[in-house]
């Protein structure tokens, strides 16, 4: 019975960095479940290193916005049929798409029409985009896993099953957070400014950020005396491009500190974090620190966004998003946004300035940073790869029954 293909497969397909992790934090949950099962189908470095077999390299799916998939198209679109082709064959027990909705449903629309059971972890934004997306996402799931609590009742309204499974960032950080140790672990000084810059993790994003964050961090640092500045580099491409963007600025003690990773610890230590819209803004909102948002889409790719009328939300930031659905700061933004073209350095020099210098404010920002932190950890008790997995197996007993 060892030979692999007499055991149960369980295929799932994560398409970047934050997919990875949750697809590692699943597969022991899963495995507890299920322990003659084999895990493949498409992750990274984290999910290998629990025993999971990749069929092609993870990276090739890590792509943003329209402009920068267009030119990839026939590859994605040559290694997807491929895929489907073999999962088809192989029939696994369930297809798991981990976020990356762009690539994963199609796959996982041809897996439900081929009657196996499909699930779809990390809700696509359907509160940002037009709710006729979950339609869509119905006609390729059998369940949706949703990391907000605001989104199963969106769902429920499309008659689509969804199940809220906690937010796994919401485990890794405490309620009330400590400056201290993280600043000795950065060995920097405890009784100065600090302020953590995160201008994204992926090449395109930082070809696009990296400059008006840096040139506004110069700037913030000639207003605040004694402001530290860490910049934690997402990946080792990241680390090189910023090391050459730094080496053209002055060389002093007051010149920003590049970290390779550590960016929990760099947010942890800050006052405020200026960064990237994205997943990040939630670790800062979980870090309890008041940030200043922005982001820079291709021209291309914002101009089509706005010539369909695509975006149905005016608010981009997820803090702000969460504080909206969750009763709080329906007016004013919990979080400034600079998007596009008002993401320059200037605009971001003043927002940050404004945060430092309000003590007030920050304390507030904080407290609603703590409820909403309260309000993705739900009722929820234990961790949120170990609900993913109970709501997988319930799925497959369900299904299971259905079949006989």
């Amino acid at each position: 019975m060892h030979d692999d293909n007499h055991r149960p497969l369980i295929a799932i397909i994560a398409g970047e960095e934050s997919g990875d992790q949750l697809g590692a934090d699943l597969i022991p949950a899963l495995r507890r479940h299920y322990p003659n099962a084999r895990f493949a189908g498409i992750g990274g470095s984290r999910m290998q290193a629990q025993d999971f077999v990749s069929w092609y390299d993870m990276r090739e799916l890590s792509l943003f916005g329209f402009a920068e998939v267009v030119s990839h198209l026939p590859r994605l679109l040559r290694l997807r049929k491929e895929l489907v082709a073999r999962l088809i064959a192989e029939k696994p027990m369930v297809v798991i798409g981990i976020d990356a909705p762009d690539f994963n449903l199609g796959v996982e629309r041809r897996i439900k029409q081929a009657g196996l059971p499909t699930v779809h972890y990390v809700s696509p934004s359907i509160w940002a985009w037009r709710e006729k997306r979950a339609d869509k996402i119905g006609a390729s799931v059998s369940r949706v896993l949703c990391l907000f609590p605001m989104e199963p009742p969106i769902y429920a309204r499309h008659g689509i099953d969804a199940r809220f499974v906690g937010h796994p960032l919401a485990d890794r950080f405490p309620l009330v957070s400590d400056r201290i140790p993280a600043r000795r672990a950065l060995q920097l000084p405890l009784d100065v400014p600090v302020l953590a810059v995160l201008p994204g993790s992926r090449h395109s994003e930082l070809e696009r950020l990296a400059v008006p964050f840096l040139d506004a961090a110069r700037r913030l640092s000639a207003a605040l005396p004694g402001l530290r500045v860490v910049i934690p580099a997402a990946n080792s491409r990241a680390l090189a491009t910023l090391k050459t963007l730094l080496a053209r600025g002055p060389h002093d003690d007051m010149a920003p500190i590049l970290l390779d990773g550590h960016a929990h610890d760099a947010m942890l230590a800050a006052d405020v974090v200026m960064l990237a819209s994205g997943t990040a803004t939630l670790e800062a909102m979980l870090a309890k620190r008041p940030m200043v948002v922005g982001y820079r889409v291709s021209p291309l790719s914002y101009r089509i966004a706005r010539m369909l009328k695509m975006l149905k939300t005016d608010v981009y930031a997820l803090p702000n998003i969460l504080a909206r659905a969750c009763g709080m700061g329906k007016d004013a933004l919990l979080v400034p946004e600079l998007m596009q073209d008002n993401c320059t350095a200037a605009k971001l020099t003043e927002a940050t300035l404004t945060l430092f210098r309000d003590s007030e404010r920050r304390g507030a920002i904080v407290a609603a940073f703590e409820q909403l932190h309260d309000a993705l950890r739900g009722n929820l008790h234990g961790h949120a790869g170990d609900h993913a997995a109970a709501a997988i197996v319930d799925l497959l007993n369900g299904t299971a029954h259905d079949q006989h």
